[in-house]
């Protein structure tokens, strides 16, 4: 897919807030782009079974798509989208996969042990674990990040990662795969995301400490940090005026689209990437680079 044609598409980006997250897609102007036609699949998780969290939109939806390119089959979680889960299933299924949808609530530690349980019932295995729920609430006075906004942050972007991985690892093989998603904000900060931006660093240090505990077993933890992405999360976490502006900051100077991102965690995900664990791939236009 053409670069200008990304360019393109962010010119014309209309004023738009949602004010609740974690958002839905069907109400962005423009639609991102979840499905990169450009993107042929290779065979690289033939069969393998994912399950994603975050799975109906943004990034989570691109990365389903890419995996089912690729030819896994694929569950997906999710909060309460339910009109954006069920065209994400249906784009799963369009590449001859089979697609499990699971409406949760991953903050909570019996509902992550309930939906890994669904998932083995529903595909007999599980292969990849893709840790990508999260929120942010943008704060301009630290002094303004209540008790209840913390705890509702890190259960969702950072306890939810331990309970699903202590719940899928008996259940993964050598050569299976988790990969988290952190963020451009856990390596430079965000003056108005210090919450956020800690739970993503925490998801740093979680990644390189998982690997190194489950190096024996020869399952990988790596995770992917995304910059400026198109997605419900972003008109559902600032005004009008910041979305439009969302990316321009960048070395790039444009926002990047789910799609772009998705075949990091194919990567990840598949045989390509066997000699790496523990490790970060940044994807955000030059935003930060990694030493």
């Amino acid at each position: 897919m053409a670069e200008d044609k990304f360019e393109k598409i962010d010119e014309q980006v209309d004023p738009q807030e949602q004010g609740r997250q974690p958002g839905f897609e069907k109400d962005m102007s423009p639609e991102p782009i979840y499905d990169d036609k450009d993107y042929k699949g290779a065979g690289k998780l033939e069969g393998k079974v994912a399950l994603i969290t975050g799975g109906d939109s943004g990034i989570g939806r691109a990365v389903a798509i890419a995996f089912a390119k690729e030819g896994a089959n694929v569950a997906i979680a999710y909060l309460d989208e339910h009109e954006d889960a069920e065209k994400t299933v249906k784009e799963i299924e369009s590449y001859g996969v089979k697609a499990f949808k699971s409406a949760t609530d991953v903050s909570d530690v019996e509902n992550c042990n309930q939906l890994v349980v669904d998932v083995i019932s529903e595909f007999g295995q599980l292969n990849v674990l893709v840790n990508n729920a999260g929120k942010q609430f943008p704060q301009d006075d630290f002094l303004n990040i209540s008790p209840d906004q913390l705890m509702e942050t890190f259960t969702t972007n950072i306890f939810s990662m331990f309970y699903l991985s202590q719940a899928a690892i008996p259940h993964m093989q050598k050569g299976d795969s988790i990969i988290n998603t952190s963020s451009v904000t856990a390596y430079r900060g965000s003056s108005e995301l210090i919450d956020y931006s800690a739970t993503k660093g925490a998801i740093t240090t979680f990644t390189r400490s998982l690997s190194q505990s489950l190096s024996d077993k020869g399952i990988r933890v790596n995770s992917v940090a995304p910059g400026p992405i198109w997605t419900p999360l972003i008109p559902a976490s600032f005004d009008a005026g910041k979305v439009g502006e969302h990316g321009g900051d960048t070395p790039m100077e444009r926002r990047g689209q789910p799609s772009e991102v998705a075949p990091a965690y194919v990567y990840f995900a598949s045989k390509d990437s066997t000699y790496v664990t523990g490790q970060a791939i940044h994807v955000n236009g030059g935003d930060f680079i990694s030493s």
